[in-house]
């Protein structure tokens, strides 16, 4: 949950581990979009948050990349992705998919710290993609 500027977060927020750092996390991927593009990754954040209220925090937050709502946990149900509650409210834990062609080829879970959460993501990235290109998997599934 991102918060608003002069709207409370809710009772007990700051008690529930992982709830805090949502904006430390989307900044950090703001802060290093560029080498997302220069890997080829296109980043989308999700949350259970109303469509508007992602519109307005991609804006005061200057994010380049799209926020998603799943506010109805459709997406999250589907994918059996780790939920909670607080004041009435269901929300996503904190946790990043990294997909190719349709399936999720890695889970961070849990994310901690959420501001390093980028930076873990580019070095998987890095390696896995500097692995494939090392031992490329045959379009056949068969091993050389």
């Amino acid at each position: 949950m991102t918060g608003k500027p002069g709207v409370p977060i809710p009772d007990g927020w700051a008690e529930i581990p992982g709830a805090a750092g949502c904006t430390p996390q989307s900044c950090s991927y703001r802060d290093n979009f560029d080498e997302f593009q220069a890997l080829g990754v296109t980043i989308y954040g999700v949350s259970a948050q109303p469509t508007l209220d992602q519109v307005e925090a991609a804006k005061r937050l200057n994010l380049p990349y799209e926020l998603l709502s799943d506010s109805e946990l459709k997406f999250a149900s589907s994918l059996n992705l780790p939920i909670f509650e607080v004041a009435e409210l269901k929300l996503l834990k904190r946790v990043t998919l990294i997909c190719s062609d349709g399936v999720i080829k890695k889970l961070f879970y849990p994310v901690f710290p959420p501001d390093k959460n980028a930076f873990n993501v580019i070095e998987w990235l890095k390696y896995h993609a500097h692995n494939e290109q090392i031992q490329p998997t045959p379009k056949n599934g068969a091993a050389d």
